[in-house]
């Protein structure tokens, strides 16, 4: 058995003791309902020696707009679903860590499974909270110009699914009452209630809470007091605050002050595609007995799914073995879910994007 530090290590324990460690980092992206997983493309990808890339069946839907009258003096008309097709991408992400003494010099006394697994957990949070990011980054980013039908669909998204305010005059630039139910109503109309979840940056939040309009829920305990939770809500939607969200400097110019550009997040349960399906080896050892005297180095490899629901990751072939996150926050990697004549409705995605001073 492999050592470290002169302590056996066990990599399928270090790895279930790694995930029951409770991570206490903000990272609300990673964490929330948002993510989620797609069976068809954990089939075809979660094999350890499986394909890099997979596309799979995402199924049209019957119209009812194309119902016929039966006069008892027609033949019927039938017509067929449309079947498009889905492209998921994997994402291998590696690291490792060596440390002199590690367990005494470093822990200070500390357990070192305890140690070591709690900043591993923080670590895998971090790394899925960047790839979330840029998954975002490039959708909101796709290509919108041209005739093709994915560039229609591309530009129709964009600009529904994006609600800026920011060429507004005072106040009018921060979000308010009704920011959140315009957002949502433009990008999903009748279908709005597709978005469950708010993430922001505590800036805008704060602003929220000054105007009061975040609403922090309540809990009763065993003594009958109410007590408020740290769980907020904006408009009937879950709120959770993150400072990875991102923000833009905007420079002055024509006799416009400089201000931050926040961006907010409205997304639906599961309406990003982020499945951990594991390395063949993601835990591993290497004690060197030499250098510095003597130390350890642990190596942590992953693998996910990547994908968004409605959306579709085309893969360039300049990706052969892994995408990186520069891979998946390129607009030109994504598009809307189409069989080459038609897309998929945009309300039927369930992200929204609200960009505002505040």
């Amino acid at each position: 058995m492999a050592k470290f530090d002169s302590k056996s290590f066990n990599p399928q324990a270090f790895g279930k003791y790694v995930d029951r460690i409770p991570n206490v980092t903000k990272n609300e992206l990673a964490k929330s309902g948002a993510v989620g997983t797609n069976q068809n493309a954990h089939d075809a990808l979660a094999n350890q020696t499986g394909s890099l890339y997979a596309r799979v069946p995402y199924f049209g839907r019957i119209d009812g707009s194309t119902s016929q009258n039966n006069d008892g003096g027609h033949d019927i008309e039938s017509s067929n679903t449309t079947t498009y097709e889905q492209g998921f991408i994997v994402a291998s992400r590696m690291d490792g860590w060596t440390e002199k003494s590690f367990s005494k010099n470093i822990t200070a006394g500390v357990d070192f499974m305890d140690n070591v697994a709690a900043q591993i957990a923080d670590y895998k949070m971090d790394v899925k909270q960047a790839m979330l990011l840029a998954i975002l980054a490039g959708v909101f980013s796709m290509k919108a110009t041209g005739t093709g039908v994915a560039e229609k669909a591309a530009k129709e998204f964009l600009e529904k699914h994006v609600y800026d305010i920011t060429g507004n005059t005072g106040d009018d630039a921060l979000v308010a009452s009704t920011t959140l139910n315009k957002a949502i109503q433009k990008a999903g109309g009748d279908n709005k209630n597709i978005f469950k979840l708010v993430i922001m940056h505590s800036e805008v939040a704060t602003h929220l809470e000054n105007i009061k309009l975040l609403k922090y829920m309540t809990q009763t305990d065993a003594d009958g007091i109410e007590r408020e939770l740290a769980l907020a809500t904006w408009n009937g939607r879950t709120v959770l605050i993150d400072d990875n969200m991102p923000t833009t400097e905007v420079e002055a110019k024509e006799g416009v002050e400089a201000y931050t550009a926040y961006t907010t997040y409205v997304l639906g349960n599961g309406s990003i595609i982020l499945d951990d399906i594991g390395d063949e080896v993601p835990y591993e050892m290497s004690r060197d007995p030499k250098t510095n005297g003597g130390q350890d180095t642990l190596y942590v490899r992953d693998r996910y799914i990547c994908g968004v629901d409605g959306i579709s990751f085309e893969k360039p072939s300049s990706i052969t073995a892994s995408a990186s996150n520069t891979d998946l926050a390129t607009g030109t990697n994504w598009n809307i879910i189409n069989d080459g004549t038609k897309a998929i409705p945009h309300k039927a995605i369930a992200l929204c994007k609200i960009v505002s001073k505040g």
